[in-house]
C-alpha cells in the first residue's frame, strides 16, 4: 500500500503537531515498514488502536502523530476496546458503533486489514452491567442465548467484509482452574455458549476467519491454563464447532500480575508443546496482543531496552517457526498509549517501556527485533 511520508509529515507539522525529530521519518524514509518486512514473509503487521472515552478526544487514535506511525507501519488493525459490550453496548437496546466505524472506515482508506475484537469477552468483571444484572425470565437459557446470538448476528452484519478475522470468544478459560468462567451467561448455557457463539458467527460470516483469544503464555505458572485452552479446543475441533485459529495474546516479560516474578521465566519446551498440540489439530497461531512488559527491569534505559528486545527476538523466533503464525498484532505501538503504564507500576514508579516506539514515537530496540525477526522468518506459502 503507497505511503507518502513527507506529505504526512509535512500536513502534521504544518497542523502543529510533532516535532520532525519524533515523528516515524527520523529512521528514514527508505526503513522498510514493520509490515512490508511482515507481508514479503507472506504475514501481516498491526496494532491494536484505542479510541478513546465515547464523547472525548482522548485516545491514541486522535493523536495525528500516532495516526501517522499507524499508517506507516501497519497492515493490519483491531480496536483496543470499542467492540468490548462495555463499550458497545451501554444497555439492552442500544449499540454504540461510532467509534468503532472510525477505526473500520481509517483501516479501509489506508487499505488495511481489520480484525474484530471480541464478539464475547466471557468475564463477568469486563461486561456491562446490564448483563450482569439481566431478568432471564422463567426460560434463562434460551434467553441467554438470544443475547449472545442477537449481539454476534449483528456486529457481525454491520462488518462482515470488512472486518476478516474475529476474535469470537476472549479469554473464557479461568487460568487457575483450566475450567470454563462462570459468568451471567454461561449459568444459564454452561460451555454450550461456545458452541452457540462460533456457530452464529459462521453463520453470519461464512468467509471470516474464526478465533479463540486468549492469554495462556510462555512463561512459568501458566499451565493449568494452556491445559484448560488445549482442552476446550480439542472439543471444540471433535464437536465440529467452526474454529480457524488461536489468538495468543503474547504480554510476554514480567508477569502481568502484581508480584516479584522474575522478568524471564520462560519454559520453551514446554510452550512448544502446547504449540503442537494446538497445530495439530489443523488451527492457525496469531499473535493478537504483543508487548514485553518491563516492570522488574532496572530503571537504565539502554540496558532495559535492549533486554526487552531480547527477549521479544526470542519469543518471536520461537513463534516465526511455526509456518501456522501468520498476523503479528502489538498491544500498541507507542509507549505513550501502552495499556500497561496504568497498572501494574514499577516500584520505581517510572514509566514503561514495553512497546516499539517510545512516547515520542521514537523507534527503540523492540522494533528492531521485531524487524529482525520478520526478516529471519521462513516464507509462508
Amino acid at each position: 500500500m503507497a505511503r507518502d511520508i513527507n506529505r504526512r509529515q509535512a500536513l502534521l507539522l504544518a497542523a502543529g503537531g510533532l516535532a520532525a525529530c519524533s515523528t516515524p521519518t527520523a529512521m528514514g524514509d527508505d526503513t522498510p515498514s514493520l509490515h512490508a518486512l511482515a507481508q514479503a514473509k507472506g504475514m501481516r503487521f498491526g496494532t491494536a488502536v484505542g479510541m478513546g472515552r465515547p464523547g472525548t478526544l482522548t485516545g491514541a487514535f486522535n493523536d495525528p502523530g500516532y495516526r501517522a506511525l499507524i499508517e506507516r507501519e501497519c497492515g493490519i488493525l483491531v480496536h483496543e476496546n470499542a467492540l468490548k459490550w462495555y463499550v458497545l453496548r451501554p444497555d439492552a437496546e442500544t449499540y454504540y458503533y461510532d467509534p468503532a466505524d472510525r477505526l473500520v472506515d481509517f483501516a479501509g482508506a489506508h487499505e488495511m486489514a481489520m480484525r474484530g475484537h471480541t464478539l464475547l469477552w466471557n468475564r463477568e468483571e469486563f461486561s456491562p452491567a446490564w448483563v450482569n444484572n439481566h431478568d432471564f425470565g422463567s426460560r434463562p437459557g434460551a434467553e441467554a442465548e438470544r443475547l449472545v446470538v442477537e449481539h454476534i448476528r449483528a456486529v457481525v452484519a454491520r462488518y462482515r467484509g470488512r472486518i476478516t478475522s474475529w476474535d469470537v470468544v476472549n479469554e473464557t478459560i479461568d487460568p487457575s482452574t483450566g475450567r470454563l468462567r462462570e459468568t451471567s451467561l454461561t449459568r444459564h448455557l454452561g460451555e454450550n455458549i461456545i458452541d452457540i457463539a462460533y456457530h452464529a458467527t459462521r453463520e453470519a460470516d461464512p468467509d471470516g476467519e474464526i478465533v479463540y483469544n486468549d492469554y495462556m503464555s510462555w512463561e512459568a505458572g501458566h499451565e493449568t491454563h494452556q491445559e484448560g485452552v488445549q482442552r476446550l479446543l480439542e472439543g471444540m475441533v471433535e464437536r465440529g464447532v467452526p474454529i480457524d485459529a488461536l489468538g495468543v495474546q503474547s504480554h510476554i516479560g514480567s508477569g502481568n500480575f502484581d508480584s516479584s516474578v522474575d522478568f524471564d521465566t520462560a519454559r520453551e519446551e514446554n510452550w512448544r508443546g502446547f504449540l503442537d498440540q494446538v497445530t495439530g489439530l489443523g488451527l492457525n497461531l496469531a499473535i493478537t496482543e504483543f508487548d514485553v512488559h518491563d516492570k522488574n527491569l532496572p530503571y537504565d534505559i539502554e540496558s532495559r531496552d535492549q533486554a526487552v528486545a531480547d527477549l521479544a527476538r526470542r519469543y518471536l523466533d520461537l513463534m516465526f517457526s511455526y509456518p501456522q503464525t501468520r498476523d503479528v498484532l502489538v498491544w500498541g505501538l507507542s509507549d505513550r498509549y501502552s495499556w500497561l503504564q496504568n497498572i501494574w507500576p514499577r516500584a520505581d514508579g517510572e514509566a514503561k517501556r514495553t512497546t516499539p516506539f517510545d512516547a515520542e514515537f521514537r523507534a527503540k530496540p523492540l522494533r528492531a527485533a521485531i524487524a529482525a525477526a520478520f526478516e529471519a522468518a521462513a516464507p509462508r506459502g
